[in-house]
């Protein structure tokens, strides 16, 4: 694999792709989010390899959430 590729994101790895999220999304309002834009931002992601009908409410509100703590932390 090529060092400049990103690596591939699946939906198991909600962690990496709540990095991403804050790298290519810094400025998202997450108040206003809704789980079919987050879902959308998801799949687009540099990287982002899994099946996005795999993706269900419960994992994108969990990514969600993730994210939301992430920032609190960075901040």
């Amino acid at each position: 694999m090529d060092e400049t590729e990103p690596k591939p994101l699946y939906w198991e790895a909600s962690y990496e792709i709540v990095l991403a999220l804050i790298e290519h999304h810094p400025n998202a309002d997450l108040d206003t989010l809704g789980l079919q834009q987050l879902l959308d931002m998801i799949v687009t992601l540099p990287g982002f390899a899994d099946d996005p009908i795999l993706a269900h409410d419960g994992l994108l509100t969990a990514i969600l959430r993730e994210w939301y703590e992430e920032i609190d932390f960075l901040l």
